[in-house]
């Protein structure tokens, strides 16, 4: 059986996904649709798929299984909506949409049809985020007390105008494009934050949007994790996201690299691991993939869309209702900032007074000064 599979949104991702998607057995693409027609033109004589200008026409004519959305943020929930509600299967770049409430749409909408879906956080694909996934289902490190999610990359580096990833309603800034790959990691690993507090979203060089992000989130079971997010970060050479946790036997510390853990006496020993410090690095972490491009995880993603859409597989590793909890997420880290009174972009930002730095936001409840999580 043949998957026929639609891109929309040719820019880097978009690209990316084509070139892994052409190269999986079993999947055709069968059409390409981008509002540049040079991009187009050209797209379409080397790679001799049809091509469109109108995303709506496209999936008429083609009436594919899946459909690929790597465009702006700010088009996802539209497009997403428009492919549910013809029965399509669709694969979303993150973040995934601008409020919780177009992502809780979505996936009602995608329930209600009985639809495979996931959203590109490949992160989850990466061996070394995965393993840890792994030790912390199998509670190696015991109770989670303490956590730092960080993401840093050198995007932002100057003041600049006109791009998608500086216009607050097109991308939504660092908050949206950085911060929601570790906090997807964290959401994977210990779920929804029950309260966040601090969070202070600043301005680098955007005039528009945030290039710097910090909080502290509450879990349910006490944990805290501390954010730490900066695309205006000249000192990496690339985006470079690093998931830290502490436990009551031990601690985990994982990036794309490699995951260094440490385990306690008295803890109870995966297999493979030792007492004291253990390194294992991403290379025997990361099963193959059939084509490699910029890493395995973006491989490995779109080959499990393809694998779930040709049998109908709901859930999997990172589909749109997991997604929509990293968007609830980001949610409450924007309503603590804005209750606080601290943004870098506003006209006057005020500093916390003592008593309110102590308060944790938490949705649905009353947040007078000086409540205290």
């Amino acid at each position: 059986m043949v998957t026929r599979i639609a891109v929309v949104g040719l820019g880097k991702m978009g690209l990316s996904h084509l070139s892994i998607a052409r190269a999986i057995d079993g999947v055709d693409v069968v059409g390409l649709c981008d509002s540049a027609s040079y991009l187009r033109s050209v797209i379409g004589k080397y790679t001799g798929t049809e091509t469109f200008g109108d995303y709506s026409k496209m999936l008429d004519r083609q009436a594919p299984d899946g459909v690929i959305v790597a465009t702006p943020t700010r088009l996802h929930a539209p497009m997403v909506r428009e492919a549910l509600e013809r029965g399509i299967a669709v694969f979303c770049e993150k973040p995934f949409c601008l409020t919780a409430a177009q992502s809780t749409e979505m996936v009602a909408l995608a329930e209600a049809h009985g639809l495979v879906t996931q959203v590109g956080y490949h992160n989850r694909f990466v061996g070394t985020f995965a393993e840890v996934k792994r030790l912390l289902d199998l509670r190696a490190i015991g109770d989670v007390t303490h956590g730092l999610a960080e993401a840093y990359g050198p995007v932002v580096l100057k003041h600049q105008h006109g791009t998608w990833r500086s216009s607050k309603n097109e991308g939504g800034g660092a908050l949206y494009d950085y911060a929601a790959h570790p906090l997807n990691l964290i959401n994977w690993y210990l779920g929804r934050p029950d309260g966040v507090g601090g969070t202070v979203l600043h301005s680098v060089f955007s005039d528009e949007t945030d290039d710097e992000v910090s909080s502290t989130m509450l879990f349910p079971d006490r944990a805290t994790v501390q954010l730490s997010v900066n695309w205006s970060d000249e000192s990496v050479r690339k985006m470079t996201t690093r998931i830290s946790l502490w436990g009551t036997s031990g601690r985990i510390t994982a990036d794309r690299q490699e995951i260094r853990v440490y385990l306690r006496g008295g803890a109870e020993l995966p297999e493979g691991y030792v007492r004291g410090w253990n390194v294992r690095d991403t290379t025997e972490l990361t099963p193959p993939v059939q084509f490699y491009l910029r890493g395995e995880e973006y491989s490995a993603q779109l080959e499990q869309f393809a694998a779930n859409v040709e049998v109908g597989r709901l859930g999997g590793t990172n589909d749109m209702a997991s997604a929509l909890v990293t968007d609830q997420c980001i949610e409450l880290l924007m309503e603590d900032n804005r209750r606080a009174g601290f943004f870098g972009l506003t006209d006057s930002p005020m500093p916390l007074e003592p008593k309110a730095r102590r308060s944790w936001y938490r949705p649905g409840r009353s947040h007078g000064r000086g409540e205290n999580g």
